[in-house]
């Protein structure tokens, strides 16, 4: 009996400590199924892939999916501008548009992905875009379709400051609340360029 004490002992302790790790596990698994359903783990790892230009926010990602819409109907404001305008200053201007803003659709989109977000899909211009800054109604994109010549340019240059100035202020609020490095440089360039556009835009406003 003396010797048997000591192996029941330590049998009831092996039992023990197996029984504490199958818990730690079962926690474990829990702990790491959880982070994967809330979504956690997967966000954790996409915003750590470029680590090197620094994490995001959520700032940041409202930034690139509010802008994406907004380039995009910039561009198909530009779209109208090759068969419609009559002047060659308008017609330059689209084409500058659509040359800088087609780009950082693609960049924007591509921080999303890597972020583990999902891209606004093409053409969803729905109630999520209404109000959004700047922005055309269908009604005002179709006044602008229907028209040519001087009243194109017209109608073109005073939509184009409304959509500028919503795209200043969404580019403002990014750097004032962003966190992500190149996306606060998208939104000082945006700030600079857009607003030398609305000054130009201006000018040939006035000159008509």
């Amino acid at each position: 009996m003396i010797r048997k004490r000591p192996l029941v002992r330590r049998t009831v302790a092996v039992a023990a400590a197996g029984a504490a790790a199958l818990v730690l596990a079962a926690c474990g698994d829990d702990g790491s199924s959880a982070a994967g359903h809330g979504g956690h783990g997967t966000a954790s790892a996409s915003a750590s892939a470029p680590a090197s230009q620094g994490q995001h926010n959520a700032a940041d990602v409202a930034f690139a999916k509010g802008m994406i819409p907004h380039h995009r109907q910039a561009v198909e404001m530009a779209d109208l501008a090759p068969e419609r305008a009559r002047s060659a200053e308008v017609k330059k201007l689209a084409a500058d548009i659509k040359k800088a803003q087609d780009p950082e659709i693609r960049t924007l989109s591509g921080w999303l992905a890597s972020w583990g977000e999902e891209v606004p899909a093409e053409g969803a211009m729905d109630h999520s875009t209404h109000g959004m800054d700047g922005m055309m109604t269908a009604e005002e994109m179709a006044e602008l379709e229907n028209a040519s010549g001087k009243a194109f340019d017209t109608a073109f240059m005073e939509m184009m400051i409304k959509h500028h100035e919503g795209a200043v202020e969404m580019a403002e609020t990014e750097q004032a609340d962003g966190a992500y490095a190149p996306a606060k440089k998208m939104a000082t360039e945006i700030i600079a360029s857009q607003s030398a556009e609305i000054e130009q835009m201006n000018k040939l406003l006035g000159d008509n």
